[in-house]
């Protein structure tokens, strides 16, 4: 489904990503770590085409289709979805509106869409303003729901989200990344950024990656990384080229 090939990326002049290589078959889900600052959202940003991110070389092939130059809402159409890790709050835009244009879905089917993630009193408020961090997330995860997309960016999921949320959001983001279907039958793939590694209770994902100094170094078993990562910390990642 996604195939990234020999990416460079630039912020203000600073290469911040390099050599990235990455391949998300369709019906995978893909798992990211590595320490603050290592490049994971601006790769997810890349991927997504937000302004900003200066790609210098390599590509982005999603759906065999070259997006390495494709404006942002060109991606979405195509079935890229993202779950940010600290939306913006918007005044003066009420959800169920966004909702509504983003999806052609009728009022009582976003309505239901709502309840399901215990959002329904929100739709007639503005995105994110005043809402709690458990709110916010959501938030993102009805967006997502709504939009249906075919490759989903869940940007540290678990953040900020209490014990009942991190349930609550962790059988939505199974169920959209069709956890309950038969790898072969699936339609939908996934790639989580986190950092706690909580989602993986929800979550079977199928391979993880560490990312460092904007370049993937390992990659291996999920959960396997998670635990070498928490045991003698991300420096040994420096240091081995596969985790199995």
């Amino acid at each position: 489904m996604l195939d990234i090939s020999d990416l460079h990326v630039e912020v203000d002049g600073t290469e911040v990503l390099h050599d990235i290589n990455l391949h998300i078959g369709w019906g995978e889900t893909h798992v990211l770590m590595g320490p603050n600052g290592s490049g994971k959202s601006t790769l997810l940003k890349t991927i997504m085409g937000f302004g900003g991110y200066t790609i210098t070389s390599g590509s982005i092939i999603f759906k065999g289709q070259d997006i390495t130059r494709m404006p942002i809402h060109e991606r979405a159409h195509l079935g890229i979805g993202m779950m940010f890790q600290n939306p913006p709050a918007i005044s003066g835009l009420k959800l169920g509106k966004l909702l509504t244009a983003i999806s052609g879905l009728k009022e009582d089917e976003i309505e239901a869409l709502a309840r399901s993630v215990n959002m329904g009193q929100f739709l007639n408020r503005d995105i994110n303003v005043g809402f709690s961090g458990g709110e916010i997330k959501r938030s993102e995860v009805l967006q997502l729901k709504v939009q249906q997309p075919d490759f989903l960016m869940l940007d540290e999921p678990e953040s900020g989200v209490d014990l009942e949320n991190i349930n609550l959001m962790g059988r939505e983001i199974a169920t959209l990344l069709e956890k309950d279907v038969r790898i072969v039958n699936r339609r939908r793939s996934g790639l989580i950024i986190t950092h706690t590694g909580y989602i993986l209770d929800y979550v079977d994902a199928d391979q993880g990656h560490v990312i460092i100094e904007g370049q993937i170094r390992c990659h291996g078993n999920p959960r396997e990384i998670l635990r070498l990562v928490k045991e003698k910390g991300y420096g040994e990642c420096l240091r081995c080229k596969q985790i199995s």
